[in-house]
């Protein structure tokens, strides 16, 4: 789930495009600068956000490297991706390189199926093996029933991702709220708001929010072995008990408290991030991936971070990895692309636009809030602290869950009844993957 997650709208259907290639074909057998052909590059990050200013310099760097190859990109949305990758990777309309969603769900059910290339014997030669940590690669490899954590490697990352709070520090201020080192002092801190008849909680429950908030309040009261139960399958997972029983009731309680608004139901990620931009919001809870774009387009009020209060365990892990289709038809340039990408030079571009690089020059990073970013991420990974999506467990998983979340928002069920489909829905899952 970003996971999910679109800071983009694009409302273009996909489209039949015709993959031209000059002179040899693929470039594979060549050496670096004499390849002829097309790139044909999908990713579904904002033109304004880390990724995406990284990206776009490492398209220039491939360019000048790869002077006969001419790069065919297209922005897509996050959701478009999410819903039609598989029949997309199926077909011969497949990219070349494409920037997907990871965990078992996701990536590694698209390799289960054998859409994906393995990219273990590149990992290894290119490095790629060696700048990422373990707990990193966790979302990199899958094995063959596209459970993660093990077998070969399916996709790269070249960042992390964490969820955190953010915050509009102006209005904190005019409400004499202080930043929350505790859970107790989040509703402290969020009954003050409300007291002054401001809804302290920005919210989408028409995509991912609602489900990590959910997740958030869950893992307040989980430890390693409940994650590990959870998205690695070792063991079993209680839907009518805590953590994930406490993540519902609290969540719903949130709402009947008026911290959430009941009209978020229907707003999407995006709603949520702009009415924060706006400065209408004093909170939300929600991804790294935000943090680029606010930095660029945030120039009323001051805004900052926290991670969730009190919270050992967080929502996070690598972020979205470059894969690489069976059906690509440029494979080695692919490669060349995903390489670049990794170079301290684009990492630290990364850096300086508030992304969480995987192997930037920090010595070159040069705004402090940006640093705090990536130094709050490096002391989560270091304390073994990523607990992945709610979503990623099985396949469909993201579906069923934000319908739950939107039914905690408008009461339409209880918290019960919302933990009854999502054991459900798991469960079923679950079985079918060890099934094969």
């Amino acid at each position: 789930m970003r996971s999910p997650r679109t800071m983009i709208s694009v409302g273009a259907a996909i489209v039949s495009l015709a993959l031209v290639l000059a002179g040899c074909s693929s470039g594979d057998d060549s050496g670096a600068g004499s390849e002829t052909g097309t790139l044909k590059l999908w990713h579904y990050e904002s033109a304004n956000g880390a990724m995406g200013k990284a990206w776009d310099k490492a398209i220039e760097v491939f360019k000048t490297e790869h002077p006969g190859v001419t790069v065919q990109f297209e922005r897509k949305a996050f959701e478009q991706i999410q819903q039609n990758a598989s029949m997309i990777l199926a077909s011969d309309q497949a990219p070349d390189l494409m920037e997907y969603n990871k965990g078992n769900a996701t990536a590694g059910l698209l390799s289960s199926k054998g859409l994906l290339t393995d990219l273990s014997d590149e990992a290894a030669s290119r490095g790629w093996d060696k700048a990422l940590s373990p707990s990193l690669q966790t979302t990199a490899r899958y094995d063959e029933k596209g459970v993660m954590g093990s077998g070969n490697w399916y996709g790269i990352p070249n960042y992390g991702e964490y969820v955190m709070v953010y915050y509009n520090k102006a209005l904190f201020k005019q409400y004499g709220v202080a930043v929350p080192k505790t859970l107790d002092e989040m509703t402290a801190a969020m009954d003050t708001f409300v007291a002054k008849k401001v809804t302290p909680l920005g919210m989408a429950g028409a995509e991912y929010p609602a489900g990590q908030l959910y997740y958030e309040l869950a893992l307040s009261k989980a430890d390693r072995s409940f994650v590990d139960n959870y998205q690695l399958y070792k063991g079993s997972v209680d839907f009518k008990a805590d953590p994930l029983k406490y993540g519902a009731d609290t969540f719903r309680d949130w709402v009947q408290k008026g911290y959430i608004s009941k009209q978020s139901a229907s707003l999407k990620a995006e709603d949520m991030g702009t009415a924060f931009i706006a400065g209408k919001t004093p909170m939300i809870v929600s991804g790294s991936w935000w943090y680029g774009r606010f930095a660029s387009e945030i120039k009323k009020f001051d805004w900052g971070t926290f991670l969730f209060p009190g919270n050992k365990l967080n929502a996070g892990s690598s972020g979205n990895l470059w894969v690489v289709p069976e059906q690509s038809k440029n494979k080695k340039l692919a490669y060349d692309f995903i390489d670049i990408t990794m170079r301290p030079e684009i990492q630290t571009i990364m850096a300086n636009n508030g992304g969480v690089p995987v192997k930037a020059d920090l010595a070159q990073v040069t705004d402090p809030k940006n640093k705090e970013l990536i130094a709050n991420f490096d002391a989560i990974t270091k304390s073994d602290g990523l607990a992945f999506y709610p979503d990623w467990p099985v396949p469909g998983y993201y579906d069923v869950l934000v319908a739950g979340g939107q039914s905690l928002i408008n009461g339409s069920k209880n918290p019960d009844q919302v933990l009854a489909d999502l054991g459900k829905a798991y469960d079923q899952g679950v079985q079918e993957i060890k099934n094969g």
